[in-house]
């Protein structure tokens, strides 16, 4: 109990959640407004999403002792946004319902332990790479905007990486909070403490929409989100078993998706952040990081109806910068383990470039594509790294 109350820990989990909402929360919401949610509906959202996430980060960490953060599939709230205008709730909560059942089914059944098994690990890091090097980039663009904001917590990052690495990331977003708070960034003067409460919508099920909405919720889910987050942890080196994990999410969204708990999933980007050299030099040492993420996403979830406005009040130049800095470890780390076995370096680095190009195709993200590509080069053309390569 000592150790979970250390600051690096905590810290960690609030720039997690902070991360999380800052980066996805206004496409969920649209979501939930293309649904064509009312106010309180949008905010029973917001709480089953929370709760769940929370709920199932804190159990999964605690019982496997490892750093699984549960999230709510970005992908998937992005498609709803243009599929389910014109939809009935009704009929919606249904393709949620079908989409989270299809999970569990794909988690029980041991068929994400076999994909996951066929993966190589230079290729799961290159694709954890690909997906986080996103984020490291937008840390430059928002240097654009916010010069002295970005610079200042660039600093502090360095200094702490070099003296206080444990405290680094925490650091830097204290110092870039500080300055945003004395330049007059921050606006939160209309802020109101609401909590969000549960509205149980019943479902439909009408297949034309469980084929034009469960279904590609489900596959952008696993492919996007559940594949990448296992991959994450294989690429840290957690052996957790796969198929309990997304036998979990599915189950979880099963429960909630009556209350707007569109989707569960294994977080990668997130997920990373718990994962890195700045929680604890252990890895086995760095899931209390994870436990934290959790309490904050409840704490997220009952207050679903402020956080909006708490993440309006906040620039949006500090949660990039404090994004990119958190997970640019993690990239160092992942492209040393994607590139070190020689015959699979040039399939490493496709799927490296392809997930980082946002290439789309049939409504599934770049993350995908990439592994496809990536084990289409190692299994149909073995050992194709050219000499100059190997040097």
């Amino acid at each position: 109990m000592r150790n979970l109350f250390s600051l690096p820990f905590l810290s960690t989990g609030l720039v997690t959640v902070l991360v999380g909402y800052s980066s996805a929360a206004a496409i969920v919401l649209q979501a939930a407004a293309a649904s064509g949610a009312n106010p309180e509906q949008m905010g029973s959202w917001m709480w089953a999403l929370g709760i769940g996430m929370g709920a199932s980060t804190i159990a999964l960490s605690a019982w496997f002792r490892t750093p699984i953060v549960i999230a709510w599939s970005t992908p998937g709230a992005a498609l709803l946004i243009t599929s389910l205008p014109g939809i009935p709730m009704q009929e919606a909560i249904g393709a949620f319902l079908f989409s989270s059942f299809l999970i569990s089914l794909c988690g029980i059944s041991g068929w994400a332990e076999k994909i996951i098994q066929w993966v190589p690990q230079s290729i799961a890091c290159a694709m954890l790479a690909g997906l986080l090097l996103q984020f490291v980039l937008r840390l430059f663009l928002a240097w654009q905007s916010e010069f002295l904001l970005v610079a200042l917590m660039l600093i502090t990052y360095l200094l702490g990486a070099r003296h206080l690495p444990r405290y680094a990331i925490l650091l830097s977003f204290l110092v870039g909070l500080a300055c945003a708070s004395a330049s007059g960034l921050i606006h939160a003067s209309e802020l109101t403490l609401t909590a969000s409460l549960p509205v149980f919508t019943t479902a439909s099920f009408r297949p034309s929409t469980l084929m034009s909405v469960g279904l590609p919720l489900f596959i952008v889910t696993m492919s996007s989100q559940n594949i990448p987050g296992i991959s994450a942890l294989r690429a840290h080196g957690y052996n957790t078993p796969s198929s309990v994990l997304i036998t979990w999410t599915g189950l979880t969204g099963m429960l909630l998706a009556p209350f707007g708990g569109f989707a569960f999933n294994l977080s990668a980007i997130t997920a990373a952040i718990c994962m890195g050299n700045h929680v604890h030099s252990n890895p086995q040492e760095r899931y209390p990081a994870a436990i934290w993420a959790g309490v904050f996403y409840v704490a997220m979830g009952i207050c679903g109806a402020t956080l909006v406005q708490l993440f309006d009040a906040i620039p949006n130049e500090l949660m990039i910068a404090t994004a990119g800095l958190a997970l640019l470890t993690t990239v160092g780390n992942s492209l040393q383990r994607a590139l070190q076995c020689n015959h699979e370096r040039e399939a490493a680095l496709l799927t490296f470039a392809l997930t980082t190009s946002g290439f789309t195709l049939f409504s599934i993200g770049s993350a995908f594509w990439g592994l496809v590509i990536g084990l289409l080069v190692l299994r149909l053309i073995p050992n194709t790294t050219p000499p100059s390569l190997l040097k």
